[in-house]
């Protein structure tokens, strides 16, 4: 089962999220900021990350950056998802190394089928 870390400081989006992507047959890892991600990187690497760009210290963006920046997460897609729907947002997250950015809010099957698109992208490439 694919394991996907979402890291979302609103614990309603975060669990609505969660549900969604389990329903969709995946395994869920939960992070409410960018250092409790990092913390849980140490002992566990998920297939893939969502990331919400507005959230306290560390923001979406910036902790797209540093996982892309580490060995063991620079090959793993990032979807951001975000309210946040900007050029510039839009922009600064693709140059962070986000592998798509899709806008919040977002319907169940649409979800689904862009998680299961970006890991079937990346067992391809592997």
């Amino acid at each position: 089962m694919k394991r996907i870390l979402v890291v979302d400081d609103e614990i309603g989006a975060l669990t609505l999220i969660g549900i969604m992507l389990e329903r969709g047959g995946f395994e869920v890892l939960k992070a409410q900021n960018a250092d409790e991600a990092l913390t849980m990187l140490e002992s566990d690497v998920p297939d893939l990350f969502i990331l919400d760009v507005m959230m306290p210290r560390i923001d979406g963006i910036e902790l797209c950056r540093m996982l892309r920046e580490r060995d063991d997460t620079k090959d793993r897609p990032v979807l951001i998802l975000s309210a946040r729907g900007d050029a510039k947002s839009v922009i600064q997250g693709m140059e962070a190394g986000a592998t798509d950015y899709i806008l919040k809010p977002i319907f169940h099957h649409n979800l689904v089928a862009k998680v299961r698109s970006l890991l079937n992208m990346d067992a391809a490439t592997e």
